[in-house]
This record gives C-alpha cells, structure tokens and sequence, in this order.
C-alpha cells in the first residue's frame, strides 16, 4: 500500500476527504430554507421546487455508478479535479436559473458532479488502510463530514433572510472554488499506474456484474441505506416538519440539523475510539442497540406529547449517534470483497445509497410528513429492515469465515 501517511497528514487528509465528501449533502441542505422563496420568485408549485431535490438526487445515484470505475483507470487526483470544478460551473447555473426548468438542468449537473468526492473518498481510505487505522480515517471523516449537513441550513437560512435565494447558490460556488484549490495543492494520488483498471465494456461489465450480485454487498448497502433513510426522511421534511409542525422559522433549521449532528459526530468519534478495541461486528450490534433505543423513544414522545421542542428533535441526537456507530465498518465490509475494484466497488455502493435516497425524496418522505407520529413510524420501520439486513449480512461473513478456515 506505499508509505503511510503521518498522523498529522492523516487529519489533514481526513479534512480534505470530509469537505469533499459533504459536496452532496451541502448542496441539498443549504437551498431547504430558500424553497418558498424559489416558487414565488420562478412561479413554480411547491411540487415542482420539491423535484430540483428529487432530480438532483437521481442523477447524483446514476453518475455515482461511474466516478469510481473512471477514477480506477485515471486515478484519484485528476478525477476528483475535474468534478470538483464542473460542480462549481453547475452551482453558478442554478444561481443565473430565470425558470424552474433551468433550475432543474442545473442541479441535475450539480448531481452528476457531486458524488465524485464520496465515492473518490472512501477508495483513498482503502487505497492507503487496512483493518482498524482505515475504521479510524473512515470515523474522522464521518465526523467531519456531520458538520456540513448541521451548518448548511443555518447558513442558508441567514442567506435567505438578508440577500435571497440566489445568494445561497452564489454561496456554493465561492466555497466550491476555495475546495478545487485546496485539492489542487494538498490531494495526492492514492492509486500507482500499473495498479489502474480498463474501462473496456467487456471488464466494466463482469466487474460490475460481480460486484451488484454480491450478497454481502448488496446486504451491507441495504443496511447503509435503510438506517441512513430512517434519519434522512426528516432532513427531506425539513420545510414540513420544522416550520408547519413546529412553527420554526426559515432561520430556525439548527433545531433539527443540530442534534442530528450532533449525535453523528459523536458517534462518529466513538466508532474511532472503539477501533482495534472492540470487533467491528460488535460494534455494529452497539450501533443498532442505540438506533432502536432512540426509535423507540420517538415512537412514545410523539404518542404521548403534541409535536414541540425539544422533544420532537431529541431522539434524532439518539438515532444518527447509533447510525454512524455502525457507518464506518458496514462502509469498510461493503468494500473488502473487491480489493482490485475499491472504485468501482465504492461507486456501486454509493449508487445504491442514493438511489434509495431518491425513492425516499420522491416517495417515502411525502407519504409520512403528514404528521410527526407516521414520521417516528418511518423511522422505526426503515432501522428495523435495515437491522434484518445487517444481521443477514453477519450470518454471511459468519458462514464465509467457516467455509474458508474449514478442513484442509
């Protein structure tokens, strides 16, 4: 795996693979605040402001497919470059949008760019690590990267308030601009020539074929996804539930973004103290024990209280602390099986965390944020599957360990 980086390289790499991996999460959750203020000023329904979200969010799962097998042939530095500045282009589009179809356009492009930096990250991860230092790297980042989603919003809501909608997408594209020029100079190229694979169509699809049939794989993304959704359904309620249920304003979204990160970072923390100490399996079990403890918790606030603060935010601190317990391995055993494909492997996992994040955005999230109790319904049910895919998914790696350390 070449020279280790110093501890101190590691932290500043960690915070370069953290900002780009919040690329996607930034870019969703500053512009939540601005969504009354886009349909009155583009003359567009609520509906048709919702799908820039859905929109964005599919071609962001579609393109995830492919950042990891084109950074496998090119390499990791020239990718993520690339990316990096056709982002900041698609940002300055939105930001010009006259019509909610040139909204639209735009943050389709905003999509198809912004996955590079999490799938690019995760394969530098296992490009440099093994074992308990790559579940440390991986928990920084994840730490790192709660901040975004929590200071997002507020930074969009006081956007917002004093210069409007537009100002929140010039926003982006200053801090997108400022990000391509701390890669530039610090991101180092992760992946030697002679380890780079062909993106001819016959390789590209065996590989692929064999990565998307792996039950291991789909069962630690479905694990990934389902526990993340469970989170996630809040964040894309946001509008509803913080200002139509809570009666928060436009500036108030930290009542919802804090917690939640709150309890990310701090899980996020726990899972890199608890590296080399306790077995990565263990710890997911811990992760789960917290995400049904906080399920459960918000199942009974919302059968036994009206919806208000700070009952209706807290369990969520609970739940994404339990998530992210869990994240950093159940990402690393997503990957292990494909040690020549950790792009490709990466870009089919993020694919597949998106995508449901799309179905979530488009389907899941408007069928619950009718109310605050269908909402802790969803919650629960989303962390209970992905609870039964995470223990199918040990069963497995139980069974493969046997098999492989049987007679002979």
């Amino acid at each position: 795996m070449g020279e280790h980086p110093s501890r101190r390289e590691t932290r500043g790499l960690a915070i370069l693979l953290a900002s780009l991996s919040a690329l996607g999460p930034f870019s969703i959750d500053t512009y939540l605040p601005s969504f009354h203020e886009i349909a009155e000023k583009l003359h567009a329904s609520p509906l048709e402001v919702q799908q820039t979200l859905s929109i964005y969010l599919l071609s962001f799962a579609v393109m995830t497919l492919w950042h990891g097998a084109i950074a496998d042939r090119f390499g990791r530095r020239k990718v993520i470059l690339v990316a990096v500045g056709l982002f900041a282009v698609a940002s300055a589009g939105c930001m010009f949008a006259t019509r909610i179809e040139h909204l639209w356009f735009w943050r389709a492009m905003q999509g198809i760019t912004a996955g590079a930096g999490i799938v690019i990250s995760r394969a530098i991860v296992r490009d440099l690590f093994d074992g308990p230092p790559a579940q440390r790297l991986m928990s920084q980042i994840t730490m790192m990267f709660a901040l975004a989603p929590a200071i997002a919003p507020v930074i969009g809501g006081w956007l917002q308030t004093f210069f409007g909608w537009r100002s929140v997408f010039a926003f982006l594209v200053v801090s997108t601009v400022a990000l391509w020029l701390a890669c530039w100079k610090l991101l180092p190229e992760t992946l030697a020539p002679e380890k780079r694979q062909s993106l001819r169509p016959a390789y590209l699809g065996a590989a692929y074929w064999k990565v998307m049939t792996s039950p291991p794989f789909l069962l630690a993304c479905a694990a990934l996804s389902f526990n993340f959704a469970g989170f996630f359904i809040y964040v894309l309620s946001a509008p509803v539930f913080l200002m139509t249920h809570l009666g928060i304003a436009e500036t108030g979204f930290l009542w919802l973004f804090g917690p939640a990160m709150g309890g990310l970072m701090c899980g996020s923390w726990l899972s890199g103290r608890l590296a080399g100490k306790i077995s990565p399996s263990r710890t997911i079990v811990i992760g789960y024990l917290v995400m049904g403890s906080a399920a459960t918790l918000n199942l009974i606030l919302n059968l036994t209280l009206p919806p208000g603060l700070p009952w209706s935010v807290a369990p969520l601190f609970v739940y994404t602390l339990g998530m992210s317990l869990a994240m950093p391995n159940l990402s690393l055993f997503a990957l292990d099986p494909f040690p020549a494909q950790r792009g490709l492997a990466a870009s089919c996992q993020t694919f597949f965390q998106s995508g449901f994040n799309s179905v979530a955005a488009a389907l899941i999230a408007p069928a619950l944020w009718g109310s605050t109790l269908s909402m802790s319904l969803g919650m629960a049910g989303l962390m209970l599957t992905g609870g039964a895919a995470a223990l199918l998914h040990q069963r497995l790696r139980g069974a493969d360990r046997m098999q492989r350390s049987g007679p002979g």
